[in-house]
């Protein structure tokens, strides 16, 4: 099969398009012809290497963690899907990834792809789908809509990236009422997915005009992680998907840097708590194929719709990784691995 493996660490062109031997499902393992992937924020940090003192690879290894594609081949033990079936899911960090053209995963990870979607399309949600979902109903205030008789107030920071995009659609669909930044370009785009108020952080502050917020999803870090504080009313959630571990692994080294970050967050906790009277917590996404289900379900129900960018070959994977970088991508940018 056709694979893109990196064999060291560094910039977009460590990547090599190689050919592999397919790989064989384990008892409970799915075989997966890989028609899409998408790349997402870790995928370029993991090859970078500054996630190296918590994700541990043997190279070569093939990175990618969404994919959508048909199932090629089951494990003696999987009852829930079968050969032909069109499903996608997030692929587990500890084994080789998605950007190839087949896949070994545990069924747990699966769901199966709603016909209204394409491929190219499904891969945008898995990780970023996951991540919202597990913010907003894991560690967030949804299950509960309303307080004090009116609606959740959730600020979603930069609304137009991958998780964003998609945890203001799922906030609507809750009932909530949803505050979010971006810039101006994309302002149009995070109405049309349902935020109600949008604030251009390219003229505003957003702690000198959110106020009051039930939630926050805190996908920037660094300052804007103490500043989302100013934000929130007592008794209120902050939810961060960022460790800022790459930061301070590049400044202080591996262990160093990893025992920084914690530190840091833990701290925050404190503060957040003592002084705010705020509880937070950070967000680590887990693979959750019942999740994905219900997320296709409204994906079905057009509640929540994907947000596809660009569309790069495999071949194109560093290019891919190079404009991801750019933090300029309006929603997914997407890896067409097979046709």
């Amino acid at each position: 099969m056709k694979a893109a493996i990196i064999d060291q660490y560094g910039q977009p062109d460590v990547f090599r398009v190689v050919d592999l031997p397919h790989p064989e499902p384990g008892p409970n393992d799915v075989v997966v012809a890989v028609r899409a992937s998408s790349v997402n924020p870790i995928d370029w940090k993991i090859r970078k290497g500054t996630q190296r003192a918590i994700i541990r690879y043997k190279l070569p290894w093939v990175l990618g963690l969404d994919f959508s594609g048909v199932v090629e081949a089951v494990g003696g033990n999987v009852t829930r899907f079968s050969k032909g079936d069109a499903v996608f899911g997030c692929a587990d960090y500890k084994r080789q990834g998605t950007y190839a053209e087949l896949l070994a995963v545990d069924q747990s990870a699966l769901a199966r792809k709603p016909d209204s979607m394409s491929h190219e399309e499904a891969a945008t949600l898995p990780l970023a789908g996951l991540t919202a979902w597990q913010c907003l109903f894991g560690k967030g205030p949804l299950t509960r809509l309303e307080r004090d008789g009116r609606p959740q107030r959730v600020f979603i920071q930069a609304g137009s990236g991958g998780v964003g995009s998609l945890a203001i659609q799922i906030a609507k669909h809750a009932q909530a009422e949803v505050t979010t930044t971006c810039s101006a370009r994309n302002t149009a785009m995070v109405r049309e997915l349902g935020a109600d108020r949008v604030v251009d952080y390219t003229k505003e502050a957003f702690q000198d005009v959110v106020a009051d917020q039930d939630f926050v999803l805190d996908a920037l870090g660094g300052d804007a992680r103490w500043q989302a504080l100013d934000c929130l009313a007592p008794g209120a959630r902050h939810v961060t998907i960022c460790s800022d571990i790459p930061h301070h692994v590049g400044k202080y080294g591996a262990l160093p840097g990893v025992a920084i970050a914690a530190s840091k967050l833990v701290g925050f906790a404190v503060y957040a708590r003592i002084k705010h009277g705020v509880r937070s917590s950070v967000v680590i996404q887990r693979p959750n194929g019942s999740q994905l289900t219900d997320l296709a379900a409204l994906v079905e129900s057009g509640h929540v719709r994907p947000v596809v960018d660009r569309v790069f070959s495999l071949d194109a994977i560093a290019d891919a990784h190079i404009y991801s970088e750019t933090g300029r991508a309006r929603g997914k940018i997407v890896v067409a691995v097979a046709a």
